[in-house]
């Protein structure tokens, strides 16, 4: 069982060490490919994951460097799936670290033929207090504890795979592929990995207008996917034991929440992580 793990990259100079360290340290994982996809990059994202290329022929690994003009994270997604030979494809953003043993754990439970999507264990990471204080009590919220969101590590068998075709000019290409099966369909494996969360409450602020548009976005374009959403409801009575419980998780949750709300979005197409 071959995987192939793609990697869309643009600016991840700072990353990329980091993402691919770890993804190298992984256990038991014989047959994979790793598929960095540069889009638009003006740093030295290419050089650096280039020095990466005697550890992958050390461990058996192919590892393939794709450097595109073009900066368009769906564009990359697409050219990347094109040169993935694997069964299993594992889509990976280059600033997201695994542990020793989900990308074989993922491997394993995606070896079937049904379509099947799988992720791991999400664990965000941040540096500044508001966003500690944000993660914990994002964390609790029904989309991310009900559900298996997938946020910058998500993948699919080729049975699964079939059921879209290139990837459509988007802003969640995470929850649109999620959609695309249903509860039964989505497998949660016990291993983790750490995902960054934007820094900073003007970050913050900025990161969940777009998860906001992203959400609109499928539902307008997409409403027949919508049906396999099931993160549930978030009652009033829960959200109070939260509050009391972590409050300053909770004003940093809803400020965010409500300053979106109620100020429009100044940034244009402009799109900056902000970690």
């Amino acid at each position: 069982m071959k995987t192939s793990i793609i990697i869309p990259a643009n600016n991840e100079e700072a990353w990329m060490g980091y993402c691919l360290d770890a993804l190298f340290k992984s256990k038991r994982v014989e047959e994979a490919e790793v598929i960095v996809v540069a889009n638009g990059c003006e740093d030295r994202t290419v050089e650096v994951a280039s020095k990466y290329q005697v550890l992958a022929a050390e461990l058996g690994w192919g590892l393939k460097i794709i450097d595109l003009e073009r900066g368009d994270k769906l564009h990359a997604l697409n050219v990347g799936e094109r040169a993935a030979e694997g069964n299993v494809l594992i889509y990976l953003d280059a600033d997201v670290r695994v542990s020793e043993r989900v990308i074989f754990q993922i491997t394993r439970v995606l070896d079937k033929e049904e379509p099947a999507w799988a992720s791991g264990q999400l664990q965000m990471a941040a540096a500044s207090s508001v966003s500690k204080a944000y993660a914990r009590f994002w964390m609790k919220t029904p989309f991310m504890s009900n559900s298996v969101p997938g946020s910058g590590l998500f993948a699919v068998n080729r049975a699964g795979r079939a059921r879209w075709g290139k990837f459509p000019e988007i802003i969640s290409d995470d929850m649109y592929v999620r959609l695309h099966f249903t509860g039964r369909e989505r497998i949660a494996v016990p291993s983790s990995y750490v995902w960054p969360v934007a820094e900073g409450w003007e970050n913050l602020i900025k990161v969940r207008r777009r998860q906001n548009r992203g959400v609109a976005q499928l539902e307008e374009l997409y409403p027949e996917l919508m049906k396999n959403e099931d993160k549930g409801d978030f009652s009033k009575l829960r959200i109070l034991g939260y509050a009391l419980g972590d409050p300053f998780g909770f004003i940093a949750y809803a400020g965010v929440s409500l300053i979106v709300r109620l100020t429009q979005d100044q940034s244009g197409d402009e799109w900056k992580r902000g970690r």
